[in-house]
């Protein structure tokens, strides 16, 4: 990028090589997390464009409608708590970035607004045939934040942390307790326990964990 090329250091006369008529783009997140600094020599071959977090109103504004067009056909109880769904969701993301920073030991602990999208994803694929109250649905919402979070935790301590966050907001925002919600050990969705071929595969809760497995 400096030199317009680079010399063929296969060929006997190591002919450098002109490179034109090219455009590079690239892509980076913020310096953290395993990702180093771009340094200024680079840099400056390129013109820089960034774009702030979103705040909270435009997150909120953003998931509302995607939960709304997916999961507005369902029970009046359903439809009655997604927005108090994607409030939680943000707070519980906000306690994990909060919380459970990177480190040296856990560099993968970088978490972004494609992983509370993922979360949703998973709620939005709910069964109307089986999703009918309000527990369904945290229990839902429950699993995927164990999905999406939980599944990147390296210990024990971490998934507690994780599970103080969204046990939390089920009794506070939902009036849920753990009891309640939890009639086994584990919450596990599944769209294979029919064994049904095709695209009609319902994502539906799981709970006879021994005939699961």
């Amino acid at each position: 990028m400096d030199h317009g090329g680079w010399y063929d250091l296969i060929s006997k006369d190591k002919a450098f090589m002109w490179i034109e008529d090219i455009i590079l783009v690239s892509a980076m997140g913020p310096p953290g997390g395993g990702r180093s600094r771009i340094t200024a020599r680079l840099q400056r071959h390129y013109n820089l464009i960034t774009y702030t977090n979103l705040g909270k109103e435009s997150i909120s504004m953003i998931f509302n409608k995607i939960v709304k067009l997916f999961l507005g056909g369902f029970s009046d109880e359903i439809t009655a708590n997604l927005e108090k769904i994607v409030e939680s969701t943000q707070k519980v993301y906000n306690g994990v970035e909060t919380n459970l920073k990177p480190t040296p030991a856990k560099s993968h602990y970088t978490f972004n607004l494609r992983d509370m999208s993922k979360i949703f994803q998973g709620v939005c694929a709910a069964d109307k045939k089986t999703m009918l109250s309000k527990v369904d649905l945290i229990r839902l919402w429950i699993h995927e934040n164990q999905r999406v979070f939980g599944d990147r935790m390296i210990s024990e301590e971490d998934k507690e942390k994780l599970a103080g966050l969204y046990l939390k907001e089920s009794e506070t925002s939902f009036s849920l307790t753990k009891g309640e919600i939890f009639e086994t050990d584990r919450i596990v969705f599944g769209d294979f326990f029919n064994g049904i071929d095709g695209d009609n595969r319902p994502y539906i809760y799981i709970n006879d964990l021994p005939k699961m497995v």
